[in-house]
């Protein structure tokens, strides 16, 4: 992904902010924490780091934002053990993208932390949207998702059995608390075979989900919706790299700039408004299923890439959602 040339020249502007990036080896404080995990702790990117460079770009912009509204902020790994919590105002879930890596950890640290400090989006929000189960609530509100079909912990069911029983000539099957495409398989009749040991594997310690493929995201791509405090900010258009079906940059994905259309807006808008409470912030994925409908793929509610260096003012929409706060 490309950091454009204006949002670059703002964020170096920014990055003299003092105490604004910097991971701290004593008790930090600030009104803010902003939640990454380890690996992308550092204050500063190799010059051939263009991952971290992306984060850092993106938490530079908010930080900045937050300065601007006279609210101070700092990047912080949710799993260090020396970290009062108590000493911000608000945790914001930035880049913790190892916490389906470690559910159980992280779902011990949130249920400590949740009474140390406010913790954004809500407890209850991260909760419900750590567990992809939560498309069927939505479903159940109206609103449009990819079909899914649940597959549960210690199920005997084979793939095969599952085609069998959707009708779906291909599909694509993942945990349900899963991140990053982690064990995102595409499977049909032909490939089922070589897949299943895996998905035994994965059925005996958790619950897996399986949906049709949707072949726009192989033409046309997955667009991303950010939210704000309700109200869409930007969208961006992922597109798999040849070859591959998956749109994470992990993986060779690419990301656009996107105009949204109405209907999309429309669409990204209901689904945070269904949720209760309303998200602070978050991101709605969505494509064209196989009978042209626009469904949800995800809601990005927990640590969503947000893409702020795509569009800097989404920074200051950001902003003003946690400074109410």
């Amino acid at each position: 992904m490309i950091v454009l040339p204006a949002v670059r020249a703002f964020a170096e502007a920014r990055q003299g902010l003092a105490g604004s990036i910097q991971m701290q080896s004593t008790t930090p404080r600030a009104d803010v924490a902003l939640l990454t995990d380890h690996r992308y702790a550092a204050a500063e990117a190799a010059a051939d780091d263009w991952y971290l460079g992306n984060i850092l770009a993106d938490d530079r912009l908010l930080i900045a934002a937050l300065a601007d509204r006279g609210v101070s902020a700092m990047r912080l790994d949710w799993s260090r053990a020396d970290v009062d919590w108590s000493q911000f105002r608000v945790t914001v879930f930035r880049t913790t993208w190892d916490y389906f890596d470690r559910p159980a950890e992280f779902a011990t640290w949130l249920g400590a932390v949740e009474h140390q400090t406010r913790v954004c989006n809500p407890p209850s929000t991260i909760r419900w949207n750590m567990d992809k189960h939560y498309l069927a609530d939505l479903a159940s509100l109206g609103i449009p998702v990819v079909r899914s079909r649940y597959v549960e912990r210690g199920s005997r069911e084979t793939l095969h059995d599952l085609l069998d029983e959707t009708g779906w000539e291909e599909a694509v099957i993942k945990p349900c608390i899963s991140g990053a495409a982690r064990h995102t398989y595409r499977v049909n009749r032909r490939t089922a075979a070589a897949i299943e040991p895996t998905v035994r594997r994965l059925l005996a310690v958790e619950s897996l989900m399986l949906q049709p493929f949707e072949r726009a995201i192989i033409g046309e791509g997955e667009d991303a919706l950010m939210v704000f405090g309700g109200r869409f900010s930007h969208a961006v258009r992922k597109r798999a790299q040849p070859g591959d079906f998956r749109v994470q940059d992990d993986h060779g994905g690419t990301v656009h700039q996107y105009e949204a259309s109405d209907e999309q807006i429309s669409l990204a808008e209901r689904a945070m408004a269904a949720c209760s409470p309303t998200p602070v912030y978050g991101r709605v994925d969505m494509v064209r299923d196989n009978d042209g409908r626009l469904a949800i793929m995800e809601l990005e509610l927990i640590e969503p890439e947000l893409w702020l260096r795509h569009h800097a003012p989404a920074a200051a929409a950001f902003a003003a959602a946690i400074s109410v706060l």
